[in-house]
């Protein structure tokens, strides 16, 4: 594992084309391409690096209310849900969460209806080893404009960058690149669709869906100077273990999508299913249909009984090497994903491997994310389930 180094993030403004972004409602937007952005500045000598990824937080009101109990009564707590998979997050060079939904206004309750968390969430993430989050999803408008400013407000407060919703309309069209062994990292974040409709006069709070602004967006991040464009997706039909038609028909679309010969993508995480679905190679690209749900109270299955793949869920980790030519793209040469639980009773998030080592009788939720993660056929282009 390569040496966590903090990151520096840069933003680069007037790049991404501002306009409207689970499943059943998507819409095209037909946004028109964004200019380039001005350059970045060059990074040190480039290294190789690894990347972590996790799956949405989603802090129904009995998450919260463990939280609050692990803060003894004073505020809330999330550091003992995360600290099972802190050594993952914190070792990697980019760590980046799924924030599935905004936070509420201080005092008042959260957990839903609408869902809200509280803004300790944010430096609890931070602490855990976050570097940023991925903030498009279905829950992003739950509470309008506001619910964005202080999700916003909060995670800049935390020191945690983001991507996908938007204060203002130049926010909305900027992209936030972080900086990763040597590379210029963008991370970009879309969602299908959102519960409730974009504020009035305020299309951009949340990037849509749509291919063609996706591929122009991450053409410019590129233009300007990224070296590897991460895109992040809300997508997938709830409760569904296989990818859908959608999701496979963009996927192809985004991963064939090149210039010059070399990939417009590099690395494409999807959330939104609430359960764990397949990882695939795409095009060379790697894709993960859905990473779950790292921190969420499951649904209820058909029987009415909680839906046990509803807290399984999985962290990617990708190492990317420097190209081996001038102007090369940079490549994964290692992809692995790490088996995760949120256990309900104990209100915190386990790596299944260090449980099990340790004594945990869990192999049978391990054994069903392993086969469902490599059901498309993943192992034989390299993905491993990390020791």
């Amino acid at each position: 594992m390569i040496g966590r180094r903090k990151q520096v993030a840069l933003v680069l403004t007037a790049v991404l084309a501002a306009g409207a972004a689970c499943r059943n409602q998507h819409e095209e937007s037909g946004a028109p391409g964004p200019a380039a952005p001005p350059a970045a500045p060059a990074p040190a000598a480039a290294g190789p690096f690894t990347l972590v990824a996790s799956g949405s937080i989603l802090p129904h009101a009995s998450v919260v209310e463990r939280a609050a109990y692990d803060a003894g009564g004073d505020g809330h707590d999330f550091r003992p849900m995360l600290s099972g998979v802190q050594p993952v997050v914190s070792r990697a060079d980019l760590a980046l969460c799924h924030l599935a939904t905004g936070y509420g206004p201080a005092g008042d309750p959260v957990g839903g209806p609408p869902l809200t968390a509280p803004p300790r969430l944010a430096e609890d993430l931070a602490a855990t080893g976050y570097d940023g989050c991925s903030t498009a999803s279905a829950h992003a408008l739950d509470d309008g404009a506001d619910g964005v400013r202080r999700t916003l407000d909060a995670l800049d407060r935390a020191g945690l960058r983001h991507a996908g919703t938007a204060r203002s309309e130049a926010e909305a069209r900027s992209v936030m690149i972080h900086r990763a062994g040597g590379a210029r990292v963008a991370h970009l974040s879309y969602a299908a669709s959102t519960g409730q409709a974009p504020p009035a006069g305020r299309p951009w709070a949340v990037s849509l869906i749509d291919a063609d602004r996706i591929i122009a967006d991450a053409r410019a991040a590129r233009r300007g100077g990224a070296d590897v464009v991460v895109v992040s997706l809300d997508w997938g039909t709830e409760g569904q273990d296989e990818p859908d038609p959608f999701q496979l028909t963009l996927a192809g679309r985004l991963t064939a999508s090149a210039t010059d010969g070399r990939p417009d993508i590099d690395l494409i995480l999807g959330t939104c299913a609430h359960v764990p679905q397949a990882y695939e190679k795409v095009n060379g690209t790697w894709v993960v249909y859905g990473l779950g749900d790292q921190i969420a109270v499951p649904p209820h299955d058909g029987r009415g009984a909680p839906d046990p793949r509803g807290n399984e869920s999985t962290l990617g980790r990708f190492t990317f090497a420097p190209p081996d030519r001038p102007g090369g793209p940079w490549r994964v040469v290692k992809a692995e994903f790490v088996p995760q639980l949120y256990d309900l009773d104990a209100g915190r998030v386990l790596d299944l491997g260090r449980a099990i080592a340790q004594g945990a009788e869990l192999e049978g939720a391990r054994d069903r994310i392993r086969d469902v993660v490599l059901s498309r056929g993943a192992a034989q282009d390299g993905l491993v389930m990390a020791e």
